[in-house]
């Protein structure tokens, strides 16, 4: 099987195919990666038509590949990604966080959301159902630690932020680029933690049969 992994973010690739490595290994990845798109959505301030089209662009190319599904790794463009299953049905699509929603939603109705990306925050609460009260929390600073390479900065601003929801049964890291904080965010808050990655793995090849 071959997978098309579309990154807005370049911090996204290593944390995806670690997990593909440990969950299933015998996938094929083909990567796209266009850095722009989250730079243009931070800049714009929202969703524009332009930036559905350009999903619907980057992902008609991965199909032109022969990938079997495609997964997007960066959760602030959920309508763009739903935009693009609808154009390509019945290929699986998925958004970064739809397959961890599951999990998390499975066993727990409070959950803490923590993002270093704001626009992430403003679209990804609307994915979860209602039943879920969710509490946010943002890494301020996280993600321009983690561009200049102060990985050890970034985590700790994560972990600082995740101490803001203690008060939640279980904690959502809502991006690729979090992932990695798992571990260290569990033990402060000693809440069960999930992650986009290791979801979108298991959920990717129990689609596809493999």
């Amino acid at each position: 099987m071959r997978i098309a992994l579309i990154h807005a973010l370049r911090h996204s690739p290593p944390p995806v195919e670690a997990a593909f490595a440990r969950l299933w290994p015998e996938a094929r990845l083909m990567s796209l990666l266009d850095t722009s798109l989250a730079a243009d959505l931070a800049e714009a301030g929202a969703l524009t038509p332009a930036m559905t089209e350009r999903f619907l662009t980057l992902s008609r190319y991965a199909a032109g590949t022969g990938a079997d599904g495609i997964l997007f790794t960066c959760s602030a463009f959920g309508p763009c990604i739903e935009a693009v299953a609808a154009a390509l049905a019945p290929m699986p699509v998925l958004k970064p966080n739809e397959a961890m929603i599951e999990e998390a939603v499975a066993g727990h109705r409070r959950l803490g959301l923590l993002s270093s990306f704001q626009p992430t925050l403003d679209s990804m609460p609307a994915e979860f159902p209602d039943s879920v009260t969710l509490k946010l929390s943002l890494a301020r600073g996280a993600l321009a630690a983690l561009d200049g390479g102060d990985v050890a900065e970034h985590d700790r601003l994560v972990v600082a932020a995740a101490a803001e929801l203690g008060d939640c049964e279980a904690i959502c890291l809502a991006q690729f680029s979090l992932a990695h904080c798992a571990e260290a965010v569990a033990a402060l808050t000693g809440k069960p933690v999930y992650t986009t990655p290791d979801s979108a793995v298991r959920k990717m090849r129990r689609l596809l049969g493999a």
